[in-house]
């Protein structure tokens, strides 16, 4: 039976909340994030698992569901003066792809950290994200801990290195 459009985001709310009660917990003090981070990602499913785990570490999480909606995202923020700190990127999807929007993004001057997400882990598919411009990328399924230490080794490498160029 499907369910009317007034009934989705309760329904919504009770997968995520039962998604939660099953993820595994991190430490009793776990890594937290500050920032702004955009998640580009167009599976449904990933959506809405990868912004709760960000948003329970700390994040404010906005959505794009595919590169070309990243790049305006990011351009829009940029020019309004709240820059995201660090972009999630998936790099298979449709319309722009993650390879493509991370060479556009890079071209457009956006130096912050761009993370790629892929169901692929060899050491090519590594070299491919990092030659398209990624600093570094995560394999799916991808662990709440593990998000959480890249995001803050590449967050904390970003301040650092703009620090000394301010000083």
């Amino acid at each position: 039976m499907a369910l009317g459009a007034e009934h989705e985001p309760s329904v919504l709310q009770n997968l995520l909340d039962a998604m939660e009660a099953r993820m595994p917990r991190l430490s009793a003090n776990p890594p937290q994030l500050g920032g702004k981070v955009l998640l580009v990602e167009d599976d449904l499913d990933h959506q809405p698992l990868l912004a709760l785990m960000l948003r329970k570490a700390g994040a404010e999480v906005v959505i794009a569901e595919n590169g070309r909606v990243a790049i305006d995202a990011a351009c829009a923020a940029r020019e309004a003066g709240c820059p995201f700190d660090v972009i999630l990127m998936d790099v298979q999807m449709p319309v722009l792809d993650g390879f493509a929007a991370t060479r556009e993004l890079r071209a457009a001057g956006f130096d912050n950290p761009i993370i790629a997400l892929t169901a692929r882990a060899l050491s090519s598919d590594r070299d491919k994200c990092i030659a398209a411009g990624c600093d570094d990328f995560l394999a799916k399924p991808i662990s709440r801990e593990d998000l959480i230490r890249q995001l803050n080794f590449h967050l904390r490498r970003f301040r650092d290195r703009r620090e000394a160029t301010q000083n």
